[in-house]
C-alpha cells in the first residue's frame, strides 16, 4: 500500500480521485488545466465542484479539442458549472499541442504569497485516469516548495489569459461536435483513450417512466396537446420529461421552474439525453435566446418584454415542472404567449387538491399518476417504517404562527434545547440504521443537534453553506460509514441522489407538503449494494395543526374534519392502507395530539376553507376548495360571493382587495354565469392569453384564437358545431361564419345582449371587445389573476360535468342499499309553458339521494330538475309548476323511440342561450314530430332542426323522499310540511294537523325517561316493518283509531320519524325520518298497537342503531 505521506501518486492502487475531492474540499480557489475532459470523469467529481462553488471558492477551468477527444456532452456539463459561477475556457490553436494535466489548490492568498497544493501529471478528467488507471501525478505544495508551487500558479494565469484561451459557449461547441463526430474512432484509441470505456453508460427508461411514455404517446393520438404527469419523488420525472422530448423528436424545447436550482438539475439530465442540443439558460443574470434546450426562470420569462422576443410557436415542447402557487399567474400569461405541439406539466404532489393550478394549466388532462405507493410496490422505491413520535418537550401552540409559518427565532429556540435533544437521540438511538439523514429548522439548530450527538460519542456532522464540511465530503464519509449521521436544513432537500440513506430523523415542523415529500424521497431510493431493505422514518410530531400536512402528504388525506378523525381512527387501529412492505406507527401521545388539535372543529364550509388555507400555507384557490369539497352555493348564500368570502377572511392583499370593491359584480357574474356549453370560458381564457384588459382585441381575432382553444382542450371540442369541427382557417367562408357564430354567442352573453337583467360588463369599441371600465396595468394585473381563478375554477365544474364518467373531480357514483344520489340541478327549470331560457348555473348541483323505489339510477345520466308553468298540468297524471321532475339523458344514440313519450327538448335562444321545454312527443302520418302539451289551453309545436332531445322524463318526485333517513329536531320538522311548530300540537306522538291531510308519528323506542302512563311498546320487527303501539285512548270505534285503520282510503299519507333515546348527552336527540308507512292490522283497543308496512327498508346503518341484536 502506498505511503500516506508520499509525494508521487501512481494510480491503480493509489488513485488519483480522493486526492483530487480532498484538494477541492479544502481550497478557496482551484484551477485546472487538462488536455481533454470526458463526462464519466466530470461526474465524479462534479458534485465536489458544485459544492465549491456554493462555498464562494473561486474555479478557472481550461481544456481543449486536441485531438478531438473531449467529449461534446463533457463541454455542455462544463457549461453547466459555468453558469453557477466557474470560468471554462477553450484553448483554441490548430498547430500547438495542448497535452497539460495540472491541479491546483490555492487555500490562502495575499498580495506576496500564496499557500495551497499542486498536482501536475498526467491525469486528464476521464474515469480510467482519476479512479483506476496507472497514472503518474507530482504533488507539490508551498510548505515544502512554495517557489515551484508559485510558479505553478503564475504559469497557469499566462495559459488562462493567453488570446487563444477564449471563454467555452455553445457555438464553440456545436462547431466542435460536428467535427467530433466525423473522427474516427480508430484514431482516438490511438490517441490513448478507450472511447467505450471512457463514455458514461446509457439511461434507460425505468419501469414508470416507461408506462408514463406510453400513456403520453396515447393522449397524442387522441389529440390533446397538454397534459400533467403526476410521479413520486424519487421515480424520475425531470428523465421522463427528457425522454419524451426524445420520443417527439422535438427540436425546441423550454423547460420552465421558479428555481435556478431546479434549472440546474434538469440541465444536468437533459445534456445526457441530447449530446448534440444547444443548452441555454434564460434567468436574471443569464438570457441565451438562440439555443435548442432554454431552462428559464418564471420570474425572468414570464415578463411581457422578454416573452416578445420568442414567436408563438418558437418552442415544440414545454415543461412546466413543480411550481408554487404565488407564480400560478406569470405561468398562465406565458403559456398563453405560445403554442407548443406539446405542454407537460410535472408534480410530485399526490392530493389532488394541491396540484389543482397546475392541473388548470395541463387543461385538466391528467395523463399519468404513479405515486409513492404504487413505485414502492413496483419496487422503483423502497418500503419504509414510519414512527410519529410526540414532541413532547415542546410547545407549538406558544410559538408565533403568522402567515401560515412559526415565528423562526421562535421556533429555533424551541426546537435547540438540551431535553429536546435528548428525546430525540434516545428515540434515534433505539430506532436508527446505519445512515442517517437529519432535517432541523436552521444552521444553528443543526450546529447544536451535532454537537449534543457528539457529546454522546455519536459521529455526526453539521452540514450547511457555512460548515466546516461540505456536502459530497460529508455524504462520502456516510457511505464509507465513518459518520453515523448528518444534520442539515435543505442542502438535501432535491438534486441530490442519496440511495443509501437508511433512517431519516425528522426535527422540524414542514411548511411544505412538498418539501417534507422531497425529504422523505432522500431516503426512498434502493441502494441494493448496501443490502438496505427499508427506511425508517422518525418524524416528530407536534402540538399543532401544521402537523397534519405531513399525514396529508404521505397518506393523501384531505383537510376536513370528518377526513381527519378517520385517519386518527386508522392510525390507532394501525388500519391505514400502506404499500407492500411498510410500517406506521404513531405512539399514543402523538395521537393525542392530533386528537385535541380537531376536537372542537366542526366541518363547515368555512372551516373547510380555512382548514385549507392551513394545509396550504397560503388562502386556497377556488379550485381548491371546489376539490377539497367546499360548497360554492353555500359560500355565496352565506357571504354573497367567493371573492367577497376572500375579503372577508382578510386574504387578499390591498390591490386585489381594491379590485374586488370595484368590480366584484363581474367577478361574481364569472363565478355564477349560466354553462350550457363552455363558449363564456373560452372566450373569457382567449381575451386574458390576449393581454385583453390592457389591449382589447378585435372580434376577429378574439374569435379565430378562441376557436385554438377549443380545441385544444379536446373535453371541448363536443360544444362546437359539426361544420366547425375540423377548421376554420381552410376556407374564408367558414371562417367568416365562425365569427358571426362567436359573435351571436358568448360575444354578446358578455355584452349583456341576452338579458335585459344583465349588466354589461363588455363593450365594443370600433370592433373591439373591451372591459367596461378603462384599467391601468397594475390594476389589470390583480384583475387579471382573480379572473384566471375563477376560469380554471368554472372549467373545472364543466368538465366534470361533461366527463362525469371519467373525470377525477366527477361527483362520485354512489350506490347503496339506502339508494342512489344523482344532480339535483336547483336553479335548472324546464318550462311547462313556452321554451324559456333558464338561468342554470352548474354549481348550484347538488348530489341528491333518491330512495330505492326510484329504481337503480346512475348520477352519470339521471338528474332532478323543477317544473317552471302549467302546460303539463293536464291528463291522469298532471305535472304542476314546481314540481320536482326525475329524468334521464338521452343521446341519438341512446334515444330509441320517443313516440308518445315526455321528453324535455332543448334549443337555442335568438341571444345564443339555452331553452328548456317539457312536451309529449307524437310522430305524425307524414313523419315529422309534434309536441303536444297535456294541457289543452296550450298549443301544439312542430318540432325543428333547432331542437334536441335533451332528456326523458321518468316520473314526479315526492318531496318527502328528499328527507329521508335524514336527521331533524322536533322543531324542525313542521317546516317540512309548510307548517309552524305548536309544542302543545308537537309535543303527541301522533299528530294529525288541521291544514293538511298527512299524519306523522313522533316514536322514541327508549322510553325509560318517560313516565309509566307515556311508555308505549314499539319496535321494529324486521328492517321493513315496524311496530306501534297507540295512545291510550286509540280505539277502532273512535276518530283516531279511523284515521289509522283508513288513511289510505282518506287518501292520507303517514309518516315516520323515530329516535332511538330521548337524549343525547344533554340535549334533545333528533329524529330520524324513515318514509311514509301503510297499515297492515292491528290487535287490541286503547291502547291500539299497530303494524305498519315501511315504503323504504331501514339501511344497514339504521337497522345497526334502531334493531335490537339477539
Amino acid at each position: 500500500m502506498p505511503e500516506e505521506n508520499h509525494s508521487l501518486v501512481t494510480g491503480g492502487n493509489d488513485p488519483f480521485l480522493p486526492k483530487l475531492i480532498a484538494g477541492i474540499n479544502q481550497a478557496t480557489r482551484i484551477d485546472i488545466a487538462v488536455s481533454f475532459v470526458r463526462a464519466s470523469g466530470l461526474s465524479l467529481i462534479k458534485n465536489a465542484l458544485e459544492d465549491a462553488l456554493e462555498a464562494d471558492t473561486k474555479v478557472r477551468i481550461i481544456t481543449s479539442g486536441y485531438l478531438n477527444i473531449t467529449e461534446p456532452k463533457a463541454l455542455r456539463m462544463l457549461m453547466i458549472l459555468q453558469e453557477k459561477g466557474a470560468q471554462v475556457k477553450i484553448f483554441e490553436s490548430s498547430n500547438t499541442a495542448f497535452h497539460m494535466k495540472s491541479y491546483i489548490f490555492v487555500h490562502r492568498e495575499d498580495r506576496s504569497s500564496k499557500d495551497g497544493i499542486a498536482y501536475v501529471g498526467s491525469s486528464n478528467i476521464s474515469q480510467s485516469a482519476l479512479s483506476h488507471g496507472l497514472e503518474w501525478n507530482l504533488r507539490v505544495t508551498s510548505e515544502e516548495n512554495q517557489s515551484s508551487f508559485e510558479e505553478i500558479c503564475t504559469k497557469f494565469k499566462a495559459l488562462f489569459d493567453d488570446q487563444r484561451a477564449i471563454i467555452l459557449n455553445n457555438e464553440w461547441i456545436d462547431r466542435y461536435h460536428a467535427q467530433y463526430t466525423t473522427q474516427n474512432p480508430q484514431e482516438q484509441t490511438r490517441s490513448g483513450v478507450d472511447i467505450e470505456k471512457e463514455c458514461l453508460p446509457p439511461v434507460k427508461p425505468n419501469k414508470i417512466q416507461s408506462e408514463a411514455l406510453l400513456a403520453l404517446e396515447k393522449s397524442r393520438i387522441e389529440g390533446q396537446s397538454r397534459g400533467l404527469v403526476v410521479m413520486a419523488t424519487g421515480t424520475g420525472k425531470t428523465w421522463l420529461a427528457a425522454f419524451d422530448c426524445l420520443a417527439t423528436k422535438a427540436k425546441k424545447i423550454l423547460f420552465i421552474a421558479h428555481r435556478e436550482e431546479i434549472l440546474s438539475q434538469a440541465e444536468e439530465t437533459f445534456v445526457r439525453i441530447f449530446e448534440d442540443a444547444k443548452i441555454g439558460q434564460y434567468t436574471g443574470t443569464q438570457k441565451d435566446e438562440d439555443a435548442d434546450i432554454l431552462f428559464a426562470s418564471i420570474q425572468t420569462l414570464g415578463r411581457q418584454a422578454h416573452l416578445q422576443k420568442f414567436s408563438p410557436e418558437y418552442f415544440d415542447y414545454i415543461i412546466v415542472d413543480e411550481f408554487h402557487h404565488a407564480g400560478a399567474a406569470s405561468y398562465q400569461r406565458l403559456l398563453a404567449s405560445f403554442s407548443p405541439k406539446f405542454l407537460l406539466g410535472l408534480t410530485a404532489t399526490p392530493e389532488r387538491t394541491d396540484r389543482a393550478d397546475i392541473l388548470s394549466l395541463c387543461d385538466n388532462n391528467l395523463v399519468f399518476e404513479n405515486g409513492m405507493v404504487p413505485a414502492i410496490d413496483q419496487g422503483v422505491l423502497c418500503p419504509f417504517s414510519y414512527f410519529g413520535i410526540a414532541d413532547i418537550e415542546v410547545n407549538y401552540q406558544e410559538i408565533s404562527w403568522r402567515n401560515g409559518k412559526f415565528d423562526p427565532e421562535e421556533l429555533q429556540n424551541q426546537l435547540a434545547t438540551e431535553a429536546r435533544a435528548e428525546h430525540a437521540y434516545k428515540t434515534w438511538i433505539n430506532k436508527k440504521q446505519s445512515r442517517t439523514l437529519a432535517f432541523c429548522i436552521s444552521t444553528k439548530h443543526a450546529d447544536f443537534m451535532a454537537e449534543f450527538f457528539s457529546r454522546k460519542q455519536i459521529r455526526a456532522v453539521s452540514v450547511h453553506s457555512k460548515s466546516s464540511i461540505r456536502r459530497n465530503e460529508a455524504l462520502e464519509q456516510l457511505n464509507l460509514g465513518a459518520i453515523d449521521i448528518i444534520f442539515s436544513v435543505d442542502l438535501f432537500n432535491e438534486g441530490v441522489d442519496l440511495p443509501n440513506i437508511d433512517t431519516v430523523l425528522m426535527l422540524r415542523p414542514t411548511e411544505s407538503k412538498i418539501i417534507f415529500l422531497q425529504q422523505l424521497g432522500r431516503g426512498l431510493r434502493q441502494a441494493k449494494e448496501t443490502g438496505k431493505e427499508k427506511l425508517v422514518v422518525l418524524d416528530m410530531i407536534g402540538n399543532h395543526i401544521s402537523f397534519f400536512k405531513k399525514a396529508e402528504a404521505l397518506f393523501q388525506i384531505g383537510v376536513t374534519n370528518r377526513e381527519r378523525k378517520e385517519f386518527i381512527k386508522q392510525a390507532r387501529e394501525g388500519s391505514l392502507e400502506l404499500a407492500d412492505g411498510c410500517f406506521v406507527n404513531y405512539d399514543l401521545q402523538s395521537i393525542e395530539f392530533l386528537e385535541q388539535l380537531i376536537q372542537t372543529k366542526v366541518d363547515t364550509h368555512l372551516e373547510t376553507y380555512r382548514s385549507l388555507r392551513e394545509s396550504l400555507g397560503r388562502r386556497p384557490t377556488a379550485s381548491e376548495f371546489y376539490l377539497a369539497g367546499g360548497s360554492m352555493p353555500q359560500i355565496r348564500q352565506e357571504y354573497g360571493s367567493w371573492v367577497k368570502l376572500l375579503a372577508s377572511e382578510n386574504d387578499l392583499e390591498e390591490a386585489s382587495l381594491q379590485i374586488v370593491n370595484q368590480h366584484e359584480p363581474f367577478l361574481r357574474e364569472l363565478e355564477v354565469t349560466a354553462l350550457e356549453k363552455s363558449f363564456k370560458l373560452v372566450l373569457m381564457e382567449t381575451f386574458l392569453a390576449l393581454n385583453g384588459f390592457i389591449s382589447p382585441p378585435t372580434l376577429s381575432t378574439l374569435a379565430t384564437r378562441s376557436w385554438s382553444t377549443l380545441k385544444r382542450r379536446v373535453q371541448l371540442t363536443a360544444d362546437l358545431p359539426q361544420e366547425y369541427f375540423t377548421s376554420i382557417n381552410h376556407d374564408p367562408k367558414v371562417e367568416k361564419s365562425w365569427i358571426s357564430y362567436w359573435k351571436r354567442n358568448p360575444v354578446h352573453a358578455w355584452l349583456g345582449r341576452h338579458s335585459a337583467q344583465r349588466p354589461e360588463f363588455f363593450v365594443l369599441q370600433d370592433e373591439h371587445f373591451a372591459f367596461h371600465k378603462a384599467l391601468n396595468e397594475s390594476t389589470a394585473h390583480h384583475l387579471e389573476e382573480l379572473t384566471q381563478e375563477l376560469v380554471n375554477f368554472r372549467y373545472l365544474g364543466y368538465e366534470a360535468r361533461k366527463n362525469s364518467g371519467t373525470d377525477t373531480s366527477a361527483p362520485p357514483k354512489i350506490e347503496t342499499p339506502e339508494g342512489s344520489e344523482i344532480p339535483f340541478f336547483t336553479d335548472l327549470r324546464i318550462a311547462c309553458g313556452f321554451f324559456a331560457e333558464s338561468p342554470h348555473e352548474r354549481e348550484a348541483m347538488e348530489l341528491t339521494r333518491l330512495p330505492v323505489k326510484y329504481g337503480k339510477l346512475n348520477p352519470a345520466t339521471h338528474f332532478i330538475a323543477r317544473a317552471k308553468g302549467n302546460s303539463m298540468n293536464g291528463g291522469p297524471n298532471p305535472i304542476c309548476d314546481g314540481d320536482h321532475l326525475l329524468f334521464e339523458t338521452i343521446s341519438p344514440q341512446s334515444a330509441g323511440s320517443l313516440n308518445g313519450q315526455l321528453v324535455a327538448i332543448e334549443m337555442d335562444s335568438e341571444t345564443g342561450g339555452d331553452q328548456y321545454l317539457l312536451r309529449k312527443v307524437s310522430k305524425t302520418v307524414t313523419g315529422r314530430y309534434d309536441l303536444i302539451a297535456l294541457n289543452p289551453e296550450y298549443e301544439t309545436i312542430q318540432a325543428n332542426e333547432s331542437m334536441r332531445t335533451r332528456a326523458r322524463f321518468k316520473q314526479i318526485i315526492d318531496p318527502s323522499d328528499f328527507y329521508l333517513h335524514q336527521r331533524f329536531m322536533r322543531e324542525d320538522i313542521p317546516p317540512l310540511f309548510e307548517l309552524e311548530f305548536n309544542k302543545g300540537i308537537w309535543e303527541q306522538g301522533h299528530v294529525c294537523p288541521k291544514a293538511i291531510d298527512e299524519q306523522i308519528l313522533l316514536v322514541t323506542l327508549n322510553k325509560r325517561n318517560h313516565g309509566k302512563e307515556h311508555r308505549y311498546h314499539d319496535y321494529f320487527i324486521d328492517h321493513q316493518t315496524f311496530h306501534w303501539q297507540s295512545q291510550n285512548r286509540s280505539s277502532p270505534a273512535n276518530t283516531s283509531g279511523q284515521k289509522i285503520m283508513n288513511h289510505v282510503a282518506d287518501d292520507s299519507e303517514v309518516h315516520l320519524f323515530v329516535r332511538k333515546h330521548k337524549m343525547a348527552g344533554k340535549k334533545a336527540a333528533p329524529f330520524v325520518y324513515l318514509g311514509k308507512v301503510v297499515y297492515k292490522n292491528h290487535t287490541s283497543a286503547e291502547p291500539m298497537n299497530v303494524v305498519w308496512n315501511m315504503e323504504e327498508p331501514l339501511s344497514p346503518d339504521l337497522q345497526e342503531e334502531f334493531i335490537e341484536k339477539g
